[in-house]
């Protein structure tokens, strides 16, 4: 149990690896719909591009998203309106008509004349209570029918138009009164009429929509079948009207009436095997080309994580409307992973998101060609990312290549331009701004996952800053040798190609540890006393060797990345402090070596190699007593020769050719700084 525990524990960074795979694998998965996929991308109005296509089983057409709002519409707008009829009210009014009419017409009125008047009455209130009066003025249009419900059973249809409103009653006394020749007393029903009509007629909103409902439930949305076998399309036909509806519907039969729950599973089994595939690549690819990263599990969760982030914000566009799908900003990808590893790996990792990504995107090969052109770009443009005039530049020229492969695509579709689509050019450039995002979310990356890209490498390259204010204070020597090491690397780093900016910020923050006891470093040393003197070689030694376990301290401290302390810990090496182990030497026959040593690492990366060669070179070179450019030669072969026999390079990824070049412009450096003139004969 213990041995089992303890392979655990010396292989926990591969099952911490193996864990994120796996759950990447299927966050992603789950995100993919679950329905099988049409193997056949087709557009309306577009050649047919693939095979003969037959129908592969029996099928109803479905009818266009547009035939289908049609009927609705049609079965809405003549859908019956529902009143509901209160019987009380007719009643009511007739018997209060008969108290009011008495009191209205005076006794003077001859007999005849009061009975013409009190049935020409009767009759206005049998007119206005013929199908009802309604209690407010609805918004119906009046050929639209009704039916008036007594106690939910239907007592009488009509049109909306036959059922009077309050406004009209008006209307409807004149023009009885006119047909009786009852002009004159107009005025006196009116007045009469206006407090006696009350409404009797409610709409039913809920007894309507019931009915509406109901009516919309019955709309059948296919028209036709296809059989088996029977020729959909032929190749190169243009696919329009009907087919393409034909097309349609086959497409979303494939996809809903195929797919029992086993065929479920094997879609999710195909989907999980391919979306892993894709991720082990990537493995793959840093296990052998960028070990380093590999190693580190929080750069891998880093470069998942960015995968994942681009899968889920696709999906959820997607999921709202697949029209907006070129808003997303994809190339953010390249350029995060470009400012923090590398392009090589910015443009491997955005290949495999974008292949991901084919799998769910409609117009998938148009659309993998336009983000994988984009990434292409996005690393080719982008460098110094630190300067904001390059950036949007560099989003400017991405933009026009989407803007100019989309028209290129969409011509090669359409065969003309009339019909182009600006409207996406729009989502183009808000792709395009929403890239410029790609600074605070660098900013962002680094205090969630302790990474340092170039902008936090040229804030820390200022020597105005507070540590190396306090260096240049405490140890103005040791200052003032850092900035000369950083010119020197600096200028390495860019002839081989190497990250200059790190190396720069390395070379400066590389002998922070001199500053607990600067004194002890001769270039501090601002008098003829030297305080080695009054200690032992082994003491000095130590003294000297602990400057790199100081710097460490201070470095974490000061909370420097760990990309910067690697070059505290390696500037050394594991290089003897020579001066006194000779000393030493000379009092004691045997000599153990590891006093003498520096604890190491070596160095193991080129950025890590050229702070060696260039902190060696311009520490010794203030030994050199009148330089001359032979002096100067033959002085840095010498030191780096002798680097590269104690093997100090070995575990760096720098090249006997790189180490000739570095030599090269260490020489003509150091030859700048002495101001060498050309040596005539005497």
């Amino acid at each position: 149990m213990k041995d089992f525990i303890n392979k655990l524990y010396r292989n926990h960074s591969l099952i911490y690896k193996g864990l994120l795979f796996v759950c990447t694998t299927f966050v992603i998965v789950y995100l993919f719909p679950k329905s099988g996929k049409f193997k056949y991308n087709f557009e309306k109005g577009k050649p047919w591009q693939s095979e003969n296509l037959y129908a592969p089983f029996d099928f109803a057409i479905k009818k266009s998203e547009d035939e289908i709002s049609a009927e609705k519409k049609a079965v809405t707008e003549n859908a019956t309106l529902y009143f509901d009829l209160d019987n009380g009210i007719k009643s009511a009014v007739d018997e209060a008509y008969k108290q009011e009419f008495q009191k209205t017409f005076a006794d003077s009125v001859p007999n005849r004349r009061l009975n013409h008047l009190y049935n020409a009455g009767q009759a206005i209130i049998n007119d206005i209570y013929d199908y009802g009066v309604l209690d407010e003025n609805y918004n119906f249009s009046n050929d639209r029918t009704i039916a008036i419900l007594d106690g939910r059973v239907k007592k009488q249809d009509g049109l909306f138009s036959d059922l009077t409103k309050q406004d009209h009653l008006t209307t409807i006394i004149n023009s009885d009164l006119s047909k009786e020749n009852l002009q004159d007393y107009k005025t006196v029903f009116t007045s009469l009429f206006f407090d006696l009509i009350q409404p009797n007629l409610k709409f039913d909103k809920v007894f309507t929509d019931k009915a509406l409902q109901e009516s919309l439930d019955k709309i059948i949305y296919t028209r036709g079948s296809i059989e088996r076998g029977t020729l959909i399309v032929a190749k190169g036909e243009v696919v329009q009207g009907d087919k393409f509806q034909i097309l349609k519907s086959l497409e979303l039969e494939y996809q809903s009436q195929v797919w029992n729950q086993t065929s479920f599973y094997w879609v999710l089994f195909a989907y999980t095997l391919l979306v892993s595939l894709a991720l082990l690549m990537l493995l793959l690819f840093l296990r052998k080309y960028r070990p380093d990263v590999f190693d580190n599990n929080t750069k891998v969760t880093f470069i998942f994580f960015n995968i994942f982030l681009m899968v889920f914000l696709t999906t959820l566009v997607i999921n709202y409307n697949s029209k907006y799908i070129y808003v997303v900003p994809i190339c953010i990808m390249p350029l995060i992973f470009k400012a923090f590893f590398d392009a090589r790996l910015g443009l491997f990792a955005h290949v495999i998101t974008v292949l991901l990504l084919g799998f769910i995107v409609p117009n998938s090969y148009e659309y993998m060609f336009l983000q994988i052109i984009a990434g292409i770009v996005t690393i080719l443009t982008v460098s110094e990312l630190y300067k904001r005039a390059n950036l949007f530049i560099s989003v400017g020229q991405i933009t026009l290549i989407y803007i100019v492969a989309y028209f290129a695509f969409f011509v090669i579709h359409e065969g003309t331009i009339e019909t182009l689509e600006w409207t996406v050019f729009g989502l183009f450039i808000l792709n395009g701004l929403a890239t410029l995002f790609v600074q605070p979310l660098i900013y962002a990356y680094e205090k969630l996952f302790g990474l340092v890209s170039d902008v936090s490498l040229l804030e820390l390259s200022d020597t105005n800053s507070k540590l190396l204010k306090e260096l240049s204070n405490v140890a103005p020597g040791t200052f003032h040798h850092s900035l000369n090491v950083a010119n020197l690397a600096e200028a390495s780093a860019n002839e081989i190609g190497a990250n200059a900016m790190l190396v720069r910020v390395g070379a400066l923050y590389h002998d922070i540890g001199k500053m607990k006891n600067p004194t002890y470093f001769i270039e501090n040393q601002s008098t003829a006393i030297n305080p080695h003197d009054e200690l032992s070689a082994k003491e000095s030694a130590r003294i000297i060797i602990n400057h790199v376990i100081d710097g460490i301290e201070i470095a974490r401290k000061n909370n420097l990345p760990d990309r910067v302390i690697d070059f505290i810990r390696t500037h050394h090496g594991t290089s003897l402090v020579y001066y006194f182990y000779v000393q030493h030497k000379k009092d004691f026959d045997e000599t153990d070596t590891a006093d003498f040593t520096y604890p190491g690492p070596k160095p193991f990366s080129k950025e890590t190699a050229i702070l060696m060669m260039s902190d060696s070179i311009e520490a010794a070179s203030k030994s050199l007593k009148e330089p001359t450019t032979t002096k100067i030669d033959a002085f840095v072969e010498n030191i780096i020769d002798k680097q590269i026999e104690e093997g100090q390079f070995l575990n760096a990824n720098i090249t006997f050719k790189e180490i000739q070049s570095i030599k090269k412009v260490l020489k003509l450096k150091l030859a700048n700084i002495y101001h060498l003139r050309i040596e005539y004969p005497e």
